[in-house]
């Protein structure tokens, strides 16, 4: 119990030192996040006891550079790239402009989270659906004075939608796998669990789309240089590499800027630099993680989890607790809800075999508390993402993320109130 304790203390010195500081001063730009990161880490290779200081440091540094953190950096790295590149040319003024056309100001909120539904679910990842379009929603935020906190939740929130649910998605794909049942089938299981929260986040926005007021958009309507952002979506959306989709998109900045003399050649590579730069904070963060959470797999921290929450189950309804608190809590200390469904996904299988559990639903389980946990977090890649191409502070995000809360709740009930029946 100790050892298993002291290997997950890491984390809890990062939770007190930036969130607990931060509430108590009112203020979360007080601490800066990689601050926390860098004190939790050096706690972490400190307490990691009975090896050399030198295989220690080797743990954390494999952790901070695997091959899935690189590539996730590579993709931050180019997201900064087309972001400034497409900001320069003025791409967000002119996508700002052409929303404000299509979408009357009472249905910005709601329509803004149905079009990031809509492309999550068809391009199967939360992290390719926020580099496209939490520009625009801040763009959006700026020029209706709404929180440009508030509409990159919106966009966070409906990301995790298509996350959750897409066909393509790489957590349905490892919830399906892990669990021995068809993709169609999780999908029909999955949607009782997260449509009526989605309707619901649906009519909250509707409402609170009323009280916002957007100015008159400009009559010179420079739909060309929408073009990036239109390229980039339908790309994404017929499967293609997100970072082949993002380099596409970087291009197209350059030659239609140019062209239209939004900038010179140096213009445009000095606003990819910008950008890449802007994202140094995010990619120093992402590593970070990366090597605390290593060390604390490493010393058994996790190990000690599956245990701990596996020991006591003995009904139908403790083993879908235990498997939604399991992965929930594996996905805290990985940050990552593809690698925590892969995990804990053979326990929670042996689990569901053991106690009967639809495997249709423990892998609906599986998915949805992962996007849950994963959408709350501050230090997971898809607030990250979000913050940074927002200009916010992860934390700033949080209080306004509805949808995430509203799957989290309406999957807790479903486990409590044995819905749907047939599957339960």
């Amino acid at each position: 119990m100790k050892k298993g304790l002291l290997a997950l203390s890491p984390l809890a010195v990062f939770i007190v030192l930036y969130l607990v500081t931060s509430i108590i001063v009112g203020d979360f730009y007080k601490v800066p996040i990689t601050v926390a990161f860098m004190a939790a880490s050096a706690y972490a290779v400190i307490i990691s006891g009975g090896i050399p200081l030198r295989q220690r440091i080797e743990t954390y540094s494999r952790g901070a550079s695997t091959g899935q953190m690189m590539l996730m950096i590579w993709i931050f790295i180019l997201a900064g790239a087309f972001a400034s590149s497409a900001k320069a040319m003025g791409s967000i003024d002119a996508t700002v402009n052409l929303t404000l056309v299509l979408l009357p100001p009472q249905m910005l909120l709601a329509g803004l989270f149905l079009a990031t539904c809509f492309i999550s679910l068809s391009i199967g990842t939360s992290v390719g659906t926020i580099v496209a379009l939490a520009p625009i929603a801040a763009g959006v935020a700026e020029q209706t004075g709404t929180s440009v906190s508030l509409m990159a939740a919106v966009v966070v929130g409906g990301s995790f939608f298509g996350d959750n649910l897409s066909f393509i998605s790489d957590t349905t794909i490892a919830a399906t796998q892990t669990q021995g049942c068809k993709l169609s089938d999780k999908f029909r299981v999955n949607s009782f669990l997260v449509l009526p929260a989605a309707l619901i986040v649906f009519v909250i926005y509707i409402f609170m789309g009323s009280e916002v007021h957007a100015p008159t958009a400009s009559t010179e309507m420079e739909v060309f240089k929408v073009i990036p952002y239109l390229v980039v979506l339908f790309t994404a959306i017929f499967g293609m590499n997100v970072m082949a989709v993002l380099t596409l998109g970087i291009v197209l900045t350059g030659i239609i800027g140019i062209c239209n003399g939004s900038y010179d050649l140096y213009g445009w590579m000095g606003a990819m630099g910008d950008g890449i730069v802007g994202m140094g904070e995010l990619i120093i963060i992402t590593m970070m993680a990366g090597g605390l959470l290593e060390v604390i797999k490493h010393n058994g921290g996790i190990d000690f989890l599956i245990r701990l929450l596996t020991r006591r189950v003995n009904s139908k309804q403790g083993a879908e607790l235990s498997v939604a608190a399991l992965v929930s809590l594996v996905n805290v200390c990985t940050a990552n809800n593809t690698v925590a469904i892969i995990t804990v996904g053979g326990i929670a299988k042996r689990i569901g075999d053991r106690f009967g559990l639809d495997n249709r639903k423990c892998a609906s389980i599986l998915d949805t508390f992962s996007c849950f946990t994963q959408g709350l977090i501050p230090y997971g890649a898809q607030l990250l993402m979000a913050a940074g191409l927002a200009g916010l502070n992860p934390i700033a995000i949080i209080p306004y993320l509805y949808y995430p809360f509203a799957i989290g709740i309406t999957a807790l009930l479903a486990i409590l109130l044995r819905y749907p029946r047939r599957y339960s």
